[in-house]
């Protein structure tokens, strides 16, 4: 079974990593974790992801500019993004994904269930928990 991939970028690696060992341990997917905001387009052109998840809030690039310069690119203005953000809390979001300018957002810290049906929805070749 091929796995799809998943890039993270996160300023807080411990937040990525819990991200990161939820998708992973679904079997569904193959995560690469970035910290540093600046090096996420790189990276994300050389990883091939299938779906990107950026944190709003991060120093140097926000999550929104990333995904913006995102779509100036040819090699990945179709893939999906999820937002990760720690400005909304779960309780103000409810437990589903929200919506914003056509961009999906959830709050962190995520919960599992949440995140694996979100990309799960954005990725329609992976079956949804």
């Amino acid at each position: 079974m091929t796995k799809t991939r998943v890039l993270i970028v996160d300023d807080d690696v411990n937040l990525s990593r819990l991200s990161a060992m939820i998708l992973e341990n679904s079997g569904s997917y193959e995560v690469l974790t970035e910290k540093d905001s600046r090096r996420a387009l790189a990276v994300a052109r050389q990883f091939k992801p299938e779906i990107m998840l950026f944190d709003v809030d991060m120093p140097e690039k926000s999550g929104g500019e990333l995904a913006d310069d995102a779509e100036r690119d040819p090699a990945l203005r179709n893939v999906p993004i999820l937002f990760l953000t720690g400005l909304l809390s779960r309780s103000e979001a409810g437990q589903n994904q929200l919506e914003s300018g056509g961009r999906s957002f959830l709050a962190k810290p995520v919960m599992p269930d949440v995140l694996l049906d979100c990309v799960g929805k954005l990725v329609p070749s992976v079956p949804a928990c």
